[in-house]
Formats: structure tokens, C-alpha cells, sequence
């Protein structure tokens, strides 16, 4: 049985944090470890600080839009999304020490985060069209709660 959630919020660096507990709260239901709990709630902080600051630079009147799916298997499915200036070369963003924005001082380690913490990661995107990550991430071991 499969179990999902959408929930979209404004662009503002603050809601990067409500993000984390949102995930955390849902995800929970499948019992994650803590190393699990803390690695997907890093993901949700790295690809929405990305949309933001990346994706909208800085703008807080834009929309981020974040889905989860979750089944009995333990799978969680992962969807951030924004409509911001999209990527121009999806290869070099995903770098380890890449950064667009080397005059903020960011760390250029976002999407190597990401990738460590997931199975598997695709990013959609393009100029003007916005970024989308989709992510999947198989807990160890799972509980069901739901049914």
C-alpha cells in the first residue's frame, strides 16, 4: 500500500526548515533509523536551499513544491520541485565543489550530498524551465504503521 503527501510553500529560506520537519514527520510512519531519518531530512535542506537560492535567487515570492511517496517496502520516493532559472548544464552542477554562486560562498557540495544519501537521483531541468529532483532512497528495515 502506498502512502503520499504534496505540500507547496513560498520560497523563503526559513521554510527550509519547516521542509525538514514535514519529511521527517511523514517518513517517520515507516519507522527510519536515525542515520536514515537525519540523511533524508539533509536532502530535503540541500534541494530546497538549492531551489532557493539557485533556483530563485533569494526571490521569496516564488512556489517550491515537495512530494513523497511511501509503500510497505520501506521505498520513499522523493520529488522537490521549482520554477525557477533551471539548470544550463546539469553535468558540471552536479560536480563535487561546483557552485553558481562562488560569491556567496557556498560550498559547491549540494548534489554530491544528495547523491550519497539517495539510491538513485534524476535531475530534470533546463533555462527558464526550472529544476526538478527525483529521488529514491530504500530504508534498511521497515515497520509499517499504516494500512
Amino acid at each position: 500500500m502506498k502512502n503520499e503527501m504534496t505540500v507547496e510553500f513560498s520560497s523563503r529560506s526559513e521554510n527550509e526548515s519547516f521542509a525538514r520537519v514535514t519529511i521527517a514527520a511523514f517518513i517517520s510512519q515507516l519507522d527510519p533509523t536515525m542515520d536514515e531519518l537525519t540523511e533524508i531530512k539533509t536532502v530535503v535542506s540541500e534541494a530546497v536551499t538549492n531551489a532557493i537560492i539557485h533556483g530563485y535567487n533569494n526571490e521569496e515570492h516564488h512556489k517550491i513544491w515537495m512530494k513523497c511517496t511511501i509503500d510497505d517496502s520501506g521505498e520513499i520516493e522523493l520529488i522537490i520541485k521549482d520554477d525557477g532559472i533551471g539548470i544550463a548544464n546539469i553535468e558540471e552542477a552536479r560536480q563535487p565543489l561546483y557552485t553558481s554562486k562562488p560569491e556567496l560562498e557556498r560550498s559547491g557540495m549540494g548534489f554530491t550530498i544528495i547523491e550519497n544519501f539517495m539510491d538513485s537521483v534524476e535531475v530534470t531541468s533546463s533555462p527558464g524551465s526550472g529544476t526538478t529532483l527525483h529521488m529514491v532512497k530504500q530504508l534498511a528495515k521497515t515497520k509499517t504503521v499504516y494500512n
